[in-house]
């Protein structure tokens, strides 16, 4: 699978938060180096994509492996996964109260905390998960863990949103494209859609448009995270699929639309490109692709192999004017 969807990531993005939600986890220092490496012997030759590593949180990550980890720059975050929340989040977090030690050591160094942020209380709706979670867990978590950087990662709600522009200095939040072309109707009405089910699953139009609005805001703490999930055809066309859309391949190309289509081409590159390392204290990338209004992405694959089975592509369901150039510009 590594081998099948790297380049894809690696042709558009300089770079990109990886997910630690493995089997087994990255959990450790030796976890992520390994992974790393092998991210780096699978791609393709002459590429100069960095991979920025997480570390997956459990009840019992030590917080001196974190801090060396992140003194020795081989991780960018630490990723919380509320236990069967999402895919292989079983070893994720239950009791908040038992990493309190490894988030206060974050907060001293400045690594900050990547959040899936959904409650799984089976008595809340899964469309209110995201804003429960925020009453919950991460308001009270922020007060008690105050210097603590957090990203809410692909925030799905206008709940989200808010949340996130009014919480002051410390707090992004990062928007996907697939959240922000379709809703709950896409993937349930008049049939269900397997490759449009993600988690946190898809919400009413009013919460696409919120998101839609947050994005080309030219509001500095909203960037870019496509959270590109691969699941094979097996996987996800089953009575209980897997939950992620691949949007790698068109990834850029779909946010230059959305921005498009909002009159604000002018802050794409903000969101895409600089927003996003700011929080992170990372330099902007010395690279550059040039997109290009053309109407000729069919050139990307609506499926890809990986071994003996496929990988669909998101589909947006209208066509695309826009495409990355083939060879980027420097």
């Amino acid at each position: 699978m590594l081998a099948a969807v790297l380049p894809w990531t690696a042709a558009h993005f300089g770079r990109a938060i990886i997910m630690p939600n493995l089997v087994p986890p990255v959990v450790t220092a030796s976890d992520a180096a390994a992974y790393r490496q092998r991210i780096m012997d699978a791609l393709p030759p002459g590429s100069d994509f960095q991979p920025l590593m997480t570390l997956y949180l459990t009840e019992t990550t030590d917080p001196d492996d974190v801090a060396a980890a992140a003194a020795s720059e081989l991780v960018t975050a630490v990723k919380l996964y509320p236990a069967g929340a999402t895919t292989n989040s079983a070893s994720g977090v239950r009791d908040i109260e038992r990493v309190l030690p490894v988030l206060e050591r974050m907060a001293e160094i400045g690594l900050p905390l990547c959040v899936h942020g959904e409650v799984t209380d089976p008595e809340v709706d899964i469309f209110d998960r995201e804003a429960v979670f925020l009453e919950r867990v991460l308001e009270p978590l922020r007060r008690r863990v105050p210097g603590l950087r957090v990203v809410l990662e692909h925030v799905t709600t206008k709940e989200g949103v808010e949340y996130v522009q009014e919480g002051g200095r410390g707090i992004a939040g990062t928007l996907t494209v697939h959240h922000m072309v379709i809703n709950r109707n896409h993937l349930l009405a008049g049939g269900i859609r397997p490759h449009y089910y993600c988690l946190p699953v898809a919400k009413r139009e009013a919460h696409r448009l919120a998101l839609r609005a947050a994005a080309v805001s030219g509001d500095g703490r909203f960037f870019l995270g496509t959270d590109s999930a691969p699941h094979t055809d097996a996987t996800k066309l089953q009575p209980c699929g897997c939950a992620g859309c691949f949007t790698a391949p068109n990834a850029i190309a779909l946010a230059a639309q959305v921005f498009d289509e909002e009159g604000a081409l002018d802050r794409l590159e903000d969101f895409a490109s600089l927003n996003g390392p700011a929080f992170y204290r990372l330099p902007p990338s010395a690279s550059s692709i040039r997109l290009v209004k053309d109407g000729t992405l069919g050139l990307v694959p609506s499926e890809i192999e990986v071994g003996a089975d496929t990988v669909t592509v998101f589909d947006p369901g209208f066509p695309l004017t826009w495409r990355v150039e083939e060879e980027p510009s420097q």
